[in-house]
């Protein structure tokens, strides 16, 4: 980079896998670099500093440049699937200790006799009653008892407790209580860290509210550690930015406001790719998309309809694998938050294969993850990945992947094949290679109809928008299966989700419960209600630095028929209240095929405020920083289909493609991610730079 632009405000979005910490850095002018470190797992943010450390200074840029580092962090998810959180307590009311373990008395298979309930984060012991009450109106029946509070404070800390959660029966109605006993813990015990329930989550339902109170209070320490961790490494480097962390729900939060409610935070990594998708498909004119995002370690399907990602106002965060609560009920820990609708399998690069107890061939959900990795990375791992079995059917280099900077040996791949897959069950190395890219698809393609076919949403109608490091070498297979006509992948897929962090914008919810009535309501008292909300959200973006010139404020609701026990939400604008039931009708029919006649209760409003980032990515004005050490024109042998012979492919890079159709088969490699191109699909790029491969007439 010459010299003139070392002062230039820069600003970095980096995104943690489970493989790889991937890093995009934008310059005023709209450059966008590229680089990939492999992650760290036992300290994540030290993946984060060395990698920002080398990139600035491949450019020559000062540190003191960099403006905003923006974030998504799998310390959230990692710290619950490793039991790593906070000794943690809870203080409820009395008669409500077993709420956890009660929750929703289901489990996600009824056949599944050796199924064992995930341990709540709270043993029974830490489990605290006090004496007090709130009627379901808000209204005080029973006082709150200090002492009760003091004496369960007490019995919590000399039993090494570090975090309380606080949720009381009906306080999201009235928060007097809570806020009373958080008070109360202050005074007599400074060094707990507490949460309750009425600032994370002031809605009904006892148990979702008791859980997801649970899972921030079992998060604050690590994510206050880590954030600050990461604020002193990058100190020590001389970058003194903000960092601004990715929630759940695809905006971003201020990282204190992170170490307040982590719980936001849990699924943040896939987020950032899911909003870039939706932002760079306004900039195609697509605005219906399957978005279709696999990384080393897992694989994500998300629906974007009308420009807008599906969101959900609740998940299950699965005890030792997350998966989409869709698919399986009761196997995690309830977390009733904002986020996108994600569906996720355990299928990545470094999915592990292997034959189980019966003798079939599964592929995850364990993963070799960065360490050791896949077996051609040549680290100590002897078990097959997904990667390993692209690397010997031709479809990933079998030389070198990240620009040259992570060697790779293609016998270590076909050892580690032929004895855990290929000698068990009889077949040759290239067999059982297919064998494995076919169970990973599989596993994919349930994910992509859990978000379309399970909603109602024909896939053969969307765009398959494919990205993270093995997306464009999977996508191909499930767009045949699936009948999809077209493929996206867009410039710099591999680290699109860090990309994706670029265009997006800083974020807050308020929530207020209604539980009415529709036909109850006036214009009235919905506009007080949107007021109130409002006026709450927009301080919160004003003390974030984005006043109400810089700010936007959607709104929705959650409505459901009477005596129903789950909800649907529209977005609305006004005070129209037939609008509203127009669209929960229309929605309603469009999800279950049918409509109700029975009344509708408005649940809740939900307002969504976003400050608007001067310096948010514009996909239709990026450019892309050529990149050192990228692939160069070849050929080599590919085997793309059981049984066929493999045939010399061209291996070219994106710029090579050009606006014209040409047909497969080809290979596109970058720096960041391969691209394959089967013998039935015809490519080309389009205005933007994205690759688009077209089945079919």
């Amino acid at each position: 980079m010459a010299a003139e632009h070392r002062t230039q405000r820069v600003r970095v979005a980096v995104d943690i896998g489970g493989t790889f910490t991937d890093i995009a850095l934008s310059t005023e002018a709209g450059l966008v670099h590229e680089s990939k470190i492999s992650s760290t797992p036992d300290d994540p943010s030290r993946a984060v500093v060395e990698g920002l450390a080398q990139l600035l200074a491949e450019l020559d840029i000062a540190s003191g440049a960099v403006a905003e580092i923006l974030h998504g962090t799998t310390v959230g998810s990692n710290t619950i699937l490793q039991r790593s959180g906070a000794r943690t307590g809870l203080i409820t009311t009395r008669g409500f200790r077993d709420v956890l373990e009660i929750g929703r008395i289901r489990m996600p298979d009824m056949f599944d006799l050796t199924w064992d309930k995930p341990k709540p984060l709270v043993p029974r012991r830490h489990r605290m009653e006090v004496t007090e009450r709130l009627a379901g109106d808000g209204s005080v029946v029973t006082p709150l008892s200090e002492a009760d509070v003091i004496a369960a404070g007490r019995a919590l800390v000399e039993e090494g407790i570090e975090a309380v959660g606080i949720a009381f029966i009906n306080s999201y109605r009235n928060p007097v209580h809570e806020r009373e006993a958080e008070a109360i813990l202050a005074r007599h015990f400074p060094q707990l860290l507490v949460t309750t329930s009425c600032a994370v989550l002031p809605e009904m339902k006892e148990y979702e509210r008791t859980s997801t109170t649970v899972v921030n209070a079992y998060l604050l320490a690590a994510m206050r550690a880590y954030l600050q961790k990461l604020e002193t490494g990058l100190r020590a480097i001389g970058i003194a930015a903000p960092i601004l962390v990715m929630t759940s729900n695809g905006g971003m939060l201020a990282a204190a406001a992170t170490c307040e409610k982590p719980v936001l935070v849990v699924a943040s990594g896939p987020a950032g790719g899911v909003i870039g998708a939706a932002r760079l498909g306004l900039a195609r004119n697509e605005r219906d998309i399957i978005v279709f995002d696999m990384g080393g370690t897992t694989a994500k399907a998300v629906i974007i309809e009308d420009g807008r990602p599906t969101m959900t106002s609740e998940y299950e965060f699965r005890d030792g694998m997350s998966a989409s609560s869709r698919f399986i009920k009761a196997g995690g820990y309830m977390l009733k938050v904002p986020a996108i609708d994600i569906a996720e399998v355990g299928a990545g690069g470094g999915s592990m294969a292997g034959i189980d107890k019966g003798g079939l061939l599964v592929v995850g959900p364990q993963s070799a993850g960065a360490v050791p990795g896949p077996a051609c990375y040549g680290l100590g791992n002897d078990r097959p990945t997904v990667t390993d079995a692209n690397v010997v059917l031709g479809f990933v280099n079998a030389e070198q992947l990240a620009g040259g900077r992570l060697a790779i040996d293609r016998r270590l791949s076909e050892k580690a094949i032929d004895a855990h897959v290929g000698t068990p069950l009889g077949l040759e190395t290239a067999d059982a290679a297919h064998g494995i890219r076919a169970v990973a698809n599989a596993a994919m393609a349930r994910a992509i109809r859990a978000v379309t076919v399970e909603r109602g949403r024909d896939p053969r109608d969307l765009t398959l928008m494919a990205f993270g490091g093995n997306g464009g070498v999977h996508a191909p297979d499930l767009a045949r299966q699936l009948g999809i006509p077209r493929v996206v992948v867009p410039p710099l897929s591999g680290i699109f989700c860090a990309v994706g962090m670029l265009a997006s914008d800083v974020e807050h919810t308020g929530l207020a419960t209604v539980t009415r009535p529709l036909a109850a309501m006036t214009p009235a008292e919905l506009k007080g209600l949107k007021d109130e909300l409002q006026a709450d959200v927009g301080a919160r973006l004003t003390q974030d630095g984005y006043p109400a010139a810089r700010s936007e404020f959607l709104f929705e609701a959650d409505l459901r028929h009477e005596g129903q026990a789950t909800e649907l939400t529209v977005a609305f604008a006004g005070e129209d209240l037939d609008t509203i039931r127009e669209r929960f009708v229309a929605e309603y029919f469009k999800t279950y095929g049918y409509k109700d006649t029975t009344p509708i209760e408005l649940m809740k409003l939900r307002i969504i405020g976003r400050g608007l980032r001067e310096s948010r990515l514009d996909f239709a004005d990026m450019k892309i920083a050529h990149r050192p050490g990228a692939a160069k024109t070849s050929t080599r042998e590919v085997a793309f289909a059981r049984g066929d012979r493999p045939v010399p492919v061209g291996i070219v890079t994106r710029a090579a493609i050009g606006a014209e159709p040409r047909q497969g088969p080809l290979i596109i490699e970058e720096y960041d991610a391969t691209i394959v191109v089967p013998p039935d699909a015809r490519v080309h790029r389009d205005a933007i730079g994205c690759i688009v491969l077209e089945f079919g007439a």
